[in-house]
């Protein structure tokens, strides 16, 4: 892609991201998920790994999505709709893994999980956020094996990565690009971000747009 083409991308981004952003619907179950529209993007990573801190910094609203230190918060499929004309959805999903909350409630948010990945062909991209301070865990590969076999397109993106060393940042990048190389269903490239430097969202922006240009 020629440089035009990425300042394009990004500033389409710029204006899809600015605006108007709101919550659209909440779903703690199959049974209760919207009707599929539009294009839809989703965001996966473990608890407290920053989902909702992203989807507000992509969004510019510090109160879109609701933010919690207590892992585990977020307890079902979170819609947000942005323009009209746009098309595009973001879902905040459950975070999996750890969380303060019953086993038998976390295993029912799993199953969620699983069966909106596997069940809605507007789907069109989820972002496996991965904390730059831990790297790939167990579970996040579960995960990741979970999208290969539902064979939804997907995209790793690092947050929290101010908090991190230039150097061991360099690291994470390149043990995710190594182990993503296993996986068919990954794109390639891993996007660097922080909510609360703004670093990335840009980029994060510009693949959304690439995104609703491909479903288009």
């Amino acid at each position: 892609m020629t440089m035009d083409a990425d300042a394009e991308l990004i500033e389409l981004g710029r204006k899809l991201f600015a605006g108007e952003w709101q919550f659209f619907w909440a779903s703690p179950s199959i049974e209760t998920l919207p009707p599929m529209s539009g294009v839809e993007v989703a965001f996966a990573g473990r608890s407290n790994v920053g989902k909702s801190s992203l989807i507000n910094a992509l969004t510019g609203r510090n109160a879109l999505a609701r933010t919690s230190h207590t892992p585990g918060r977020t307890q079902e499929l979170i819609f947000f709709e942005g323009p009209d004309k746009s098309g595009l959805r973001l879902v905040d999903m459950p975070g999996y893994g750890f969380a303060s909350a019953p086993k038998t409630k976390v295993a029912s948010w799993t199953a969620l999980i699983r069966k909106f990945l596997q069940g809605r062909s507007n789907l069109a991209r989820v972002y496996v956020l991965i904390d730059a301070r831990h790297g790939l865990k167990e579970i996040d590969l579960d995960i990741l094996k979970t999208l290969d076999e539902s064979a939804v397109s997907y995209q790793v993106v690092l947050t929290k990565a101010d908090q991190v060393k230039p150097a061991e940042l360099e690291q994470r990048l390149a043990d995710l690009t190594g182990a993503l190389a296993q996986h068919a269903a990954a794109f390639p490239e891993v996007l660097v971000t922080s909510s609360r430097s703004g670093a990335g969202m840009s980029e994060l922006r510009a693949a959304m747009v690439r995104v609703l240009r491909e479903r288009s």
